[in-house]
């Protein structure tokens, strides 16, 4: 309940800060007397649709931390901590970044990476993954994390996130605007009642669209991130066999802003496909494809 009414604060202070954003530079003027001003609507679009999302990504590695109650182990004794850091120093110099913060959180088999920049990022495992998986597939998972911040794929997820959000405002706005003035011949200066409800329609249908194209490319995000951790490896069957173990574990809810950062989640039906994560037998299949 805690990490619902976080992801909730947290969603509605990024919108304030964004409605003052607009506001302060008269982006949401574009309704005037004379139509459609598409130049500030463009404006308008840009900041709401790319503000969130890069918002979101700079404090995504402090949320990670906040909302998992993550314990940060570089330069712990713990002998397993250790090991962990030693393995994502290994991997981290294999893979040409800079040492990322590692963590572990209690939680289900899972783990993710997370950070606005490559060379500044938060690898994490949970106890559990440490629990169910053997030595060779932890290390997998860990190398499957760490070729995500080298792919640099948290931002990139940012960016697609950010036009496919910047579409679903624009254009529902000028759908709206045709509607009401062209389909309901509404000769009034201001936008009726047409515009309104046409807009909220256009943005529940525009955002799934949105949400299938940002799933599709999130999917693809995780098979180039398993070939990483084979490379790193050096060899494909630790990865494989991670993902076959993990493929008969539930790996448990992550906090909302953090599910498609984990290493796994949950799929299946016709939810595949809005799903961040491709199911475990696909990736195996595509994993021993791969050169």
């Amino acid at each position: 309940m805690k990490r619902i009414a976080l992801f909730l604060l947290t969603n509605l202070g990024v919108m304030l800060v964004l409605g003052l954003a607009v506001n302060l530079l008269g982006l949401n003027q574009f309704l005037t007397a004379n139509g459609l001003s598409l130049t500030s609507l463009l404006g308008f679009a840009l900041v709401m649709g790319f503000g969130g999302a890069f918002i979101s990504l700079l404090i995504s590695k402090p949320m990670a931390k906040w909302t998992t109650r993550l314990q940060v182990i570089n330069g712990s004794p713990d002998p397993t901590h250790a090991w962990l850091v030693s393995t994502v120093e290994r991997f981290a110099n294999q893979a040409g970044v800079k040492m990322p913060e590692v963590g572990i959180y209690e939680g289900p088999p899972n783990a993710f990476a997370t950070g606005a920049f490559k060379n500044s990022a938060l690898v994490a495992v949970s106890t559990g993954l440490l629990t169910s998986l053997t030595r060779d597939e932890v290390e997998a998972v860990i190398g499957h994390e760490v070729a995500h911040v080298a792919n640099g794929d948290m931002v990139t997820m940012a960016l697609i996130q950010g036009v496919m959000n910047t579409f679903v405002v624009f254009l529902s706005r000028v759908i709206g605007y045709f509607v009401d003035k062209v389909v309901l011949r509404n000769q009034n200066d201001g936008p009726g009642m047409g515009y309104y409800v046409t807009t909220i329609v256009m943005d529940v249908l525009l955002g799934v669209v949105a949400a299938l194209i940002v799933a599709w490319f999130s999917r693809q995000r995780e098979f180039r991130a398993d070939a990483g951790a084979a490379r790193l490896m050096g060899r494909k069957q630790p990865m494989m066999d991670a993902l076959a173990r993990l493929g008969g574990l539930d790996p448990g809810e992550m906090p909302k802003a953090m599910q498609s950062m984990g290493i796994s989640a949950r799929t299946g039906g016709v939810m595949a496909l809005f799903s961040t994560h491709p199911p475990m037998a696909q990736r195996i299949e595509r994993l021993k494809q791969a050169t």
